[in-house]
This record gives structure tokens, sequence and C-alpha cells, in this order.
């Protein structure tokens, strides 16, 4: 089929994702924004995502990424803005790369702290460094106890250029009105809290401290502190347990569309696709759409899972029918008028919302984002 009208492909709205970024400001407007681009921008495209955001009304104090890879592909951008490498690094030779490329580190584990001092005369130390020290505060991870994040600041503290950054994760903030999130997260709060109050009694007077990611952002105002880390709800999806994305008043930034490419009559009690997972209770319209799961979509979305057909008629809501495969799942397009081959199906995104998506096939819609293939083609709007 022509490039002109793919089998599959993805629209990235960045208005939608700009629009996203302005909530977070709105939720935080006295903490500085540290926008997690990890994983491809969850899997929206870093470099077209980073360029969108640095344009945003929301002026952005670092990038955060996962691997050195990602941090020196997105230096190669020239964006100019600092780049946060979440994961820290493993040796010398990667702190030397990331200080040459002025790309700020977290330092989660004690060998870090001594690999640092070893090297505190070297040439590539000079000028501000960005140290993020990863406080443990339950999640059992990275990061380290309280005593060792404390005798890290005092280390780091000796180079007079290091700027230090207390830093930590929210484990299980899903449902802060649910007894065993909320006791849990009340704890990591109060534990960064007691390693933030030493810090200060040591005469660290002004420490900086991040600990707010989406879930933080929306429900947790006391852990706002001086940086958040907006990751998923900048995509538009939630990263709470009983709420979507729509219901927050986040808009989709990823659309994944297809088409229909068969249109079969199925009588009642016959089976739909692999292992009849399916059976019709009734004659049923059976729409063919040229998507599956080695385009990203989940093969563990259940019966009923819902999408939407474009017809000349309108937008129709209907739902999954038999088993994904890889290349195709089929859809119910009983009632549906005028449908007809060639006609757009939505799987996720504008009208549909990827939370909904995701927990009926049993995942989040982080992973749905990221499993879109190589096989799907992109357009940015």
């Amino acid at each position: 089929m022509s490039s002109e009208f793919p089998r599959a492909w993805v629209t990235i709205d960045l208005q939608a994702l700009k629009k996203n970024m302005s909530q977070v400001r709105a939720h935080c407007p006295d903490s500085k924004v540290v926008a997690v681009v990890k994983a491809d921008a969850y899997g929206h495209g870093m470099e077209q995502v980073a360029r969108a955001l640095k344009e945003s009304h929301t002026r952005l104090a670092l990038f955060a990424v996962a691997s050195l890879e990602e941090a020196l592909q997105l230096h190669s951008f020239d964006l100019n803005i600092p780049i946060l490498l979440l994961s820290g690094f493993r040796d010398a030779e990667e702190l030397a790369t990331c200080f040459e490329a002025n790309i700020a580190v977290v330092i989660h584990s004690w060998y870090q702290v001594e690999l640092l001092q070893s090297n505190f005369d070297e040439d590539f130390f000079a000028g501000e460094r960005q140290l993020w020290i990863k406080h443990n505060s339950g999640m059992n991870r990275l990061g380290m106890g309280a005593d060792d994040c404390v005798n890290a600041f005092k280390e780091l503290h000796k180079c007079p250029d290091a700027k230090l950054v207390l830093m930590s994760h929210l484990g299980f903030a899903v449902d802060v009105n649910a007894p065993a999130s909320r006791d849990f997260t009340q704890s990591q709060i109060a534990e960064f809290n007691e390693v933030r109050d030493q810090l200060v009694q040591a005469n660290f007077n002004s420490v900086e401290c991040s600990m707010a990611a989406s879930a933080g952002i929306l429900t947790l105002p006391e852990t706002h502190y001086q940086y958040v880390r907006p990751g998923v709800m900048l995509y538009g999806s939630s990263p709470l347990a009983n709420e979507t994305g729509e219901e927050l008043g986040l808009l989709p930034v990823m659309t994944l569309r297809s088409r229909l490419i068969a249109i079969n009559e199925v009588k009642a009690g016959a089976a739909i696709g692999y292992d009849s997972t399916y059976v019709c209770d009734r004659d049923t319209r059976v729409g063919v759409v040229s998507i599956g799961y080695a385009d990203g979509y989940p093969r563990s979305a259940e019966n009923g899972t819902p999408v939407i057909v474009h017809t000349q008629a309108g937008s129709t809501r209907t739902r999954l029918i038999g088993r994904v495969s890889m290349d195709m799942l089929t859809i119910d397009l009983s009632g549906i008028e005028q449908v007809q081959i060639g006609d757009e199906v939505v799987l996720w995104g504008e009208g549909l919302c990827a939370d909904e998506v995701a927990k009926l096939a049993g995942t989040i819609s982080y992973e749905l984002f990221c499993k879109v293939t190589a096989r799907v083609s992109y357009k940015y709007v």
C-alpha cells in the first residue's frame, strides 16, 4: 500500500503535548520542570518531543533520560537544555563522557561517590557539575540509605563547583486514597524529609530536592519541592489507578490508527480467529483491521476492548472480537452504517484513551506507547 495510505500509522499531536506541559506548570507553579523523554519519549519520538517542549511556554530546567546512549543522542540535537542521566554512570569512562558532554548524573550507589572522589583533580571536573544524589526512601531499586546520602553530600560538596540535588522516587502513589498506597507513600515522604533535615542541620542550608513524577505532581503537592519530573502525563495518560488521562484533563498525544481490509458476514455459532476465543452469539458483521502484535497492538487485549471506526456516516465505538494475531485483528461491525473497506480505525488516542485500552490488555499505557514497532509509520502534527 502506498505511503499515502499506510496499513498502520501513528499521529503525534505536539500541540496536545504542549498543553499537557501547561498542566504540569498549573499544578507546580513554583517548581522547576525536568521533562522525562527516556525510551524515545515513551515511544513518541525523542527529538520531535524535546524540540516541541523547548518551544512550549514552560521553561525547562532539564531533560531526563535513562541511558548514556539516550543522553548523547539528545545532546547531539543541540537544544541548549541540560540533560539528566537517571541511571548515572557505571565507570570512570562513562563519567568522563558525561562531563565532557555536560550531562548531569544521578549518584545512586557509593561506588559512584568513590569514582567521583578519585577524579576530583581531573580537568573534566572543572566547571559547574550537577550531581543528583538519590535516596532509597523505600522503593528498593536504585538509591542509597540515609547515612550514605548524607555522607555523599559531605564528600561531593568538597568540589566547589558541584551543584547538588537530593532526589528520590515514589513507588506506590497510584491511589493515595487507598490505605496501602497512602501509608507507603507517607512513609517515603517522611524518610526523604528526614534526610533533607539532616543535611540542613549539617549546614547545607539550601538543599534542593526532587521527588514527584507524574503521580506526585497530580496528587501530592507536598512532594513538589524545587524540581518535578513529569513523564507519562506529558503524553496524555494517567499514572493513577482509578482515573484515565482524559478524566484528569490531559490530552492524548499519540493516536494509533489502521484500516479495514476485509468485511465478512459470520453466522451465529461460528468462531473468530485463533483458538476460537470468541463465538458469535448472532449473525455478525466482522471487520478485519490491518494491525496486530507485530505492530505493537497487545496480543493480550481481551474481547470487548474498544476501538473507534470512522465511516462516511461518522465515528462509532465498537469492540475487539477474537484473538489479536501478528498482522491483523477482528472487530464487531454490527449496526455500523455505510462501513466499507479502507475505513479508518482508531486503536487508541483521539477519542479513545490509551489507559482504557491498556486496562483491558492487562498492562499500562506506558507499555502500549513504547511497544509500537518500526512497521508503523509516524506523522507529527
